[in-house]
């Protein structure tokens, strides 16, 4: 019983310290994402800023497939 009476403080101790470490990390920017940057100039927000008469029209997938031998008889 006398080694909870020294356990629970110790415990509590390495609780505390490990806490003050995560906020020292945190503040000093050791989980900062430095890949995010370098892959978000390749992601396409500009959508908005073209002009109607420069966009592409959007083509139907189904419109575009011919179709397959067998598939005549449709019901």
């Amino acid at each position: 019983m006398q080694i909870v009476m020294i356990l629970v403080p110790v415990m509590l101790i390495l609780v505390a310290l490990g806490i003050l470490l995560f906020s020292w990390a945190v503040k000093n920017g050791q989980y900062d994402d430095l890949d995010g940057p370098a892959h978000r100039i390749l992601y396409d927000d500009d959508k908005d800023m073209i002009p109607d008469d420069a966009k592409q029209p959007k083509q139907d997938a189904n419109s575009n497939s011919a179709e397959e031998p067998g598939d005549s008889h449709k019901s």
